[in-house]
């Protein structure tokens, strides 16, 4: 049932993401919340974390990414988007040709962080908050080294915040985790 909860929600992630960024009446924060990277890490790790079985989170992390990344593209290539039927078919090749990285990427780090997600529910292992924490803490700074953070600067902003939220209620469950092993 999680494999299908994680195509399920991953087709709407991607497709949900892809459409948020073509929402650029509504305001600039549209396109800048599409473009963040970190989102992308924490849904497989999400689906990672419910499994027990490190290969079930590995492949549960894959599935995520996969329907995530088709969803993204079914919506690029869509009437919604303002492509005809026809055109979606003939514009499949190129647009997969042009996110072979992203494809690539998200076949390489989607079972690696389904199974830092599985490791984090049978273990409570740091790596997992710190992994989530640094791609929402970090991603501003790596986009800024590649000159494209691009403004509203309050997007940017909130990730930071939300990472540096990850990060303190890591030391915090693993402060009384560590109490509560002391206890006699």
């Amino acid at each position: 049932m999680v494999f299908v909860a994680a195509i399920v929600v991953g087709l709407v992630f991607g497709g949900a993401d892809q459409y948020l960024g073509s929402l650029i009446t509504v305001g600039p924060w549209t396109v800048q919340v599409s473009q963040m990277s970190a989102p992308w890490l924490i849904l497989p790790l999400a689906f990672g974390f419910t499994q027990r079985d490190p290969g079930r989170a590995a492949l549960a992390g894959l599935l995520a990414t996969g329907a995530a990344l088709t969803g993204y593209f079914a919506m690029t290539l869509s009437p919604v988007e303002g492509v005809a039927l026809r055109g979606a078919v003939a514009g499949l090749p190129g647009l997969i040709g042009s996110n072979l990285e992203n494809i690539v990427g998200g076949a390489v780090t989607a079972p690696l962080c389904g199974l830092i997600g599985q490791r984090a529910r049978t273990g409570r292992w740091w790596p997992a908050a710190a992994l989530v924490a640094g791609a929402l803490c970090l991603e501003p700074v790596a986009r800024t080294a590649t000159g494209r953070l691009y403004p509203p600067d309050y997007v940017w902003q909130a990730e930071v915040a939300a990472g540096l939220a990850v990060a303190v209620w890591a030391v915090v469950t693993a402060a009384a985790s560590r109490r509560d092993r002391a206890l006699p």
